[in-house]
Parts: C-alpha cells; structure tokens; sequence
C-alpha cells in the first residue's frame, strides 16, 4: 500500500514506539520505500539512527547496575535488566561471527551472549557458570539480530545456587536455549 509522507511519518512514530529495534531495512519493506526515504522520514522526525535508539533505551531501563561482571564483558548489549530477576541483551550478527562459506553463526557466539547473560542477571559480586544444558535450534545467519531474554527460575542461596533459563530468538523463531545453573558468591 503506498502511503502520503504525512501518513507514513505517523506510521513509522507508530511502528518505533511499539518496537524501537526495529532496522531501517525491515521498515522500508514495511512501507514499501526505499532504506533512504526510512532515513530521511527519521531525520525529519529527529528519530535516531538504531544504535543510538537502542542505547536511549537501555539507559532508560538500567535502574539497577550489573554486579557479577563488568557491562563490556557482556556479548551483545543489555537492554533491559531486573536483577534476580529477568534480562534482554541483542546481538547483531555480522560477517566476524558466522562461517565464510555458509554463513551461518558460530555457536559459541550464541552460547556466549547467553551465558554472559545469565552472568549479568545475577546479583551479586561472583557469579560462575556451574553447568549448562543448551541447544540449538535453528540456524542464525549474518544480519539476523538475536534477542536473548535471560529468567531466573529459582534460587537457593543455602548453596548459592541459581537456576536461569535463557531463550534466544532472531524475529520470533526461538534459535537457541539454554538452562545455566550458577554459582554465586556475595563477597563480605
């Protein structure tokens, strides 16, 4: 459907406020424009570019701060974190992650966006992954964005242990999961 500028300025104002990770790429198919008329509405609108929407985004949600690990040492980017609780971290997959003749991403990358995850959600000083059971279900290519969600299932703090699972998903198809027991150490 082709849209007036107007109506496709509040569609797109529509479409970032319920979704702000969506790409330029994924809107211009959406309105069926072209990438540039996407970015030209975003300028005009003063709407940033991805990045800087996702990292206003992450800055808005951290009320808490990550204990277990310092925020550079998470793979991929937190945007969302409830300690003890729940967290969201994205990866954007490019070409250093993926096999040159295939494609497709190397496994340790969505093992380690998990597992760093599972770290970040904990609250407390030490956390380490004490076991995993993980698998893959999908392939994930180069330019899929993957939106993992870390939840932390039970704790028991007698022998400092947590239970989190974590569901990788790239759009709405689950690619990867993962159930990391952690052990947790709050130091005095």
């Amino acid at each position: 459907m082709k849209y007036t500028k107007k109506d496709r300025q509040k569609l797109l104002l529509n479409t970032l406020e319920k979704n702000p990770f969506i790409t330029d790429e994924n809107l211009a198919s959406t309105f069926n424009v072209s990438v540039q008329t996407i970015r030209l509405d975003r300028m005009e609108l003063a709407i940033p570019e991805l990045r800087e929407r996702i990292k206003s985004v992450a800055a808005h949600n951290f009320e808490e701060e990550v204990k277990s690990l310092p925020i550079d040492e998470v793979i991929g980017e937190i945007i969302d974190i409830d300690l003890d609780k729940q967290a969201i971290s994205l990866l954007d997959i490019t070409k250093d992650h993926v096999f040159a003749r295939n494609g497709i991403a190397r496994g340790h990358h969505l093992f380690a966006q998990a597992n760093s995850l599972a770290v970040a959600v904990i609250n407390d000083e030490l956390a380490l992954t004490r076991k995993s059971t993980i698998t893959f279900v999908k392939p994930v290519k180069e330019g899929d964005r993957v939106i993992a969600k870390a939840v932390v299932v039970s704790c028991d703090m007698e022998i400092n242990t947590t239970l989190i699972e974590v569901t990788s998903k790239v759009e709405n198809d689950t690619v990867f999961v993962g159930q990391f027991s952690m052990y947790r150490v709050t130091k005095s």
